[in-house]
Parts: C-alpha cells; sequence; structure tokens
C-alpha cells in the first residue's frame, strides 16, 4: 500500500507536529506502507523520508524540474520521480497512492488537500483522506469546513466524509473503514435547490 503524505517544506515550530510526524512514518514502517511525497530534503517532508529511510522503508518522492534544480530534491530515497509541473506533481501523487494524509503545512498544503477533498466530492477520486491534526493545528481549517456547512456551500455528509483525528492510529484505523459517497443525491438536490424544479 502507498500513501501520499502533503506536508510542509518548512520544519515549523511545533516539536508536537515533529514528534507526531515520526510516529506517522513509524506507522508507516510498522505497516510495510510505502511512504508517496513531494521529494523534498527540507522540513517535515525530511523528516517523513528520512525516518522511513531508517526503517529501510520505500520512500517514493516526486518534484518538478525548477525546485530540483532550486536543490530542494533528496535523492537518497528510493526513488525520484521527476515532473515538468506542479499540475503534473499532483496528477502523479493521484495515480500513485491508495489514500492520502495530510500534516501540517502551508499553502501548497493546503492546495493539495483541497483538491483531493474536491476530486472525491465529484467521484473523480474515491481514495481515503486524513487529516491529521496535530497540536491543533488544523483547528481554524475545521471551523471553516463547519461554517461552509452551516452558510450552505457544503453538504454536510461531505464535510463528515473527511477524516480528521489527533491520533495517528486512530486516523489510519478510520482511513481503512472510508467509503466514498453517491453522487447522484446530491447533484439533483443542487439543480432543484437551483431551479425549483425536482428531477424526475
Amino acid at each position: 500500500m502507498k500513501i501520499c503524505v502533503f506536508c510542509g517544506s518548512s520544519t515549523g515550530n511545533s516539536e508536537i507536529i515533529k514528534t507526531e510526524a515520526v510516529k506517522l512514518a513509524d506507522y508507516f514502517a510498522d505497516h510495510d506502507i510505502s511512504l508517496v511525497y513531494g521529494g523534498a530534503n527540507v522540513g517535515i517532508m525530511k523528516l517523513l523520508a528520512d525516518t522511513m529511510l531508517e526503517r529501510n522503508k520505500e520512500v517514493i518522492g516526486i518534484m518538478p524540474q525548477h525546485l530540483i534544480d532550486k536543490e530542494l530534491a533528496h535523492f537518497e530515497i528510493t526513488r525520484m520521480i521527476v515532473v515538468d509541473t506542479m499540475a503534473e506533481r499532483k496528477e502523479k501523487m493521484l495515480d500513485l497512492s491508495d489514500a492520502f494524509i495530510a500534516l501540517p503545512g502551508g499553502f501548497g498544503t493546503l492546495d493539495e488537500l483541497s483538491e483531493i477533498l474536491t476530486f472525491n466530492q465529484l467521484r473523480l477520486c474515491d481514495k481515503p483522506l486524513g487529516i491529521l491534526n496535530a497540536d491543533g493545528f488544523f483547528d481554524y481549517l475545521i471551523k471553516f469546513f463547519d461554517h461552509a456547512v452551516k452558510s450552505g456551500y457544503v453538504r454536510e455528509e461531505h464535510r463528515n466524509n473527511i477524516i480528521i483525528d489527533t491520533d495517528v492510529d486512530n486516523l489510519l484505523n478510520r482511513m481503512k473503514a472510508y467509503k466514498p459517497l453517491s453522487m447522484g443525491k446530491w447533484i439533483e438536490d443542487i439543480v432543484e435547490e437551483s431551479t425549483g424544479n425536482p428531477r424526475r
């Protein structure tokens, strides 16, 4: 099994987050899960990769050439896949991975997380996405999810289908039980809300 982890190219200033990243890598190693990630040799990305490598486990990095040119690549990993664009990087991550986990990170992590959320909603991807809310990092994003439901822009079933936990073991166990939602009903409801005419 391969799980793609979205996370920061910075280390951040929380020791708790660093500890949880190592716990996640150790879980992967203990359960023979390969790591797919952005391929960087910096930040939380490096911490994950190095922990896996110390356990002699598979680490697959995916990185655009322009970032390799900036000397950010981790060339000691098992396999480095070089792509042309950031969009191609995300496409390759989607193809290779059986599931996705977001750890704390910046705009890039948010972009990758949002894409999988949207793809799952539209049934373009039926793979589980988990958010490891280490040290409360995602608290405000979770509040946004809840606000979007309350405001009528996100359906409650889609909000509830986002797997969020503060514990690595609980998160992975819940991801194993993931079931994609049917698309037909909510699309019909949106059309009905917009037009006032129920679909037959």
